[in-house]
């Protein structure tokens, strides 16, 4: 398929290279019930900004004919996403399926995320570094147990940019009092939500679409069918949407790498997870506690760079390496902060809403947390309540299995600096390694900081025997009742 963007890309790739690279990153997800048509919206998206190739298109139409999921000429736009054979077959998406394209504005990474209950690891995978969600309503059905599970997951992972994308609109002949029903709902249903979450100055920003991915109604230009709907279609909306963050700025680096190439430098390596640093600006290292001013900052060498270069700022999501006027053993998973800003947490025990990702239902046994670059063993010291993902509610447990989301006390084996998932996302969240299997058995966001309490040690009647001996015959080694 040729078309202007792809004429320019070919006369002049180093000049579209250079305009790719100064566009503005987007990551959004789609998500919804069973058949509410996540995958049809992402194919028809790629179709109609003429993202796709002949070959992919052709492959779509053979497809098409072949399971027989549409009527007449059309081609099912789910095929162009739906690559398991599990999938095709069955017409649901099981996988997250990533896929990338761009317009004259943005770049986009869309995670294409399953709507089945079992696959809620699946959802909170493509969701985990999503800018945006993108939630499906079938327009027939309205809000679903579904949509609330949904709703809670993306509140969940700090999402805070909502589109509630109203599909199937061409099924309920575009009616707008239909889609002024299911604002209402959603609205209703988003209050009750709000106090569910665990996050005390959370906000999130919703806006209603109504579409029709089969039809390509609203989803790239404005529809003529809907005349009452004086909004913008999908994609000019995700070209001009403001991204809602975190207002937290304070600077944290943490350490990734210590870069000795030679005797006379060292520095320490790592991407900035926010804020921003500047040379002679004064820093405190965690957990050491020592400070220090930056002495130099140093940005990855260009292709063209013959030495060091240098820089006098560097701000979040650049990856540089700092040097410190002064010697300080600091080594990977240690994170550098400035003084004079809002410190981090520092603590061995912490409060946390796990998602248990194994197969295997939680043990009671040590685990290896992996907290940005840090990483330190850990058990769980305590099942607080589970949600139940559909209704919200708590429910009482002491174990944890597949899918489960809890809220949960973790114990570190030492101190570490981390701060809140919803001040925070890189530098509050957390994943759960298990040490036999070395699989990933939970992913977690720290909710709020807890007191480590001290486990009295339960002795075996043959250490008290032992230990009563000694205290009769050897009082000279003092040892205690136990």
């Amino acid at each position: 398929m040729q078309n202007t963007q792809q004429q320019s890309i070919s006369d002049n790739i180093e000049k579209y290279l250079k305009e790719h690279e100064n566009k503005q990153m987007l990551r959004f997800i789609t998500c919804g019930s069973v058949d509410d048509g996540k995958s049809t919206l992402i194919g028809r998206l790629l179709y109609d900004s003429k993202m796709i190739f002949e070959d992919q298109l052709a492959a779509a139409k053979n497809e098409t004919k072949k399971y027989g999921t549409v009527e007449g000429e059309e081609i099912d736009f789910a095929l162009l996403i739906d690559g398991l054979q599990s999938e095709r077959e069955q017409g649901i998406t099981i996988d997250v399926a990533y896929r990338f394209f761009s317009t004259d504005k943005r770049k986009y990474i869309i995670a294409d995320t399953p709507g089945h209950e079992q696959y809620t690891r699946n959802m909170v995978t493509g969701a985990s570094t999503a800018d945006l969600a993108v939630i499906l309503i079938d327009a027939r059905k309205g809000v679903l147990t579904q949509t609330r599970r949904h709703a809670f997951l993306v509140g969940l992972l700090g999402i805070r940019n909502i589109v509630v994308a109203i599909n199937k609109m061409d099924l309920v002949d575009y009616s707008e009092a239909r889609f002024e029903q299911i604002v209402k709902d959603y609205r209703q249903m988003y209050e009750q939500l709000r106090f569910s979450l665990p996050y005390k100055s959370f906000h999130q920003k919703i806006d209603f679409i109504p579409l029709s991915a089969l039809r390509g109604d609203n989803v790239v230009e404005h529809s003529e069918r809907m005349p009452w709907y004086e909004g913008e279609a999908l994609l000019p909306y995700l070209d001009t949407v403001t991204i809602e963050r975190s207002e937290f700025d304070a600077f944290r680096f943490p350490v990734q790498y210590v870069n000795r190439p030679n005797l006379d430098f060292r520095g320490y390596a790592g991407t900035i997870a926010s804020g921003t640093v500047c040379c002679d600006d004064r820093i405190i290292v965690y957990p050491s506690k020592k400070s220090s001013r930056i002495r130099q900052i140093v940005p990855p060498l260009s292709p063209e760079a013959k030495n060091e270069e240098e820089t006098k700022e560097a701000f979040e999501s650049m990856a540089v390496t700092l040097t410190l006027a002064d010697e300080i053993d600091i080594s990977r998973g240690d994170m550098i902060v400035k003084e004079g800003e809002k410190e981090p947490y520092f603590s061995d025990s912490f409060e946390a809403m796990l998602v248990w990702m194994d197969e295997e239902a939680m043990k009671n046994r040590e685990y290896t947390l992996k907290l940005y670059a840090k990483e330190s063993n850990a058990s769980i010291a305590s099942v607080m309540f589970k949600r139940d993902v559909n209704n919200w509610e708590k429910i009482e447990t002491k174990t944890l299995e597949l899918n489960d989301i809890a809220r949960v006390k973790i114990d570190l084996a030492e101190k570490v600096a981390f701060d809140l998932y919803e001040e925070n996302k890189k530098t509050g969240a957390f994943i759960l390694i298990d040490k036999i299997t070395n699989n990933t058995v939970a992913a977690g966001m720290i909710a709020g900081v807890s007191t480590r309490q001290k486990k009295e040690r339960v002795y075996t009647e043959a250490e008290k025997a032992l230990n009563a001996y000694v205290r009769e015959f050897y009082p000279e080694w003092g040892c205690k009742p136990c």
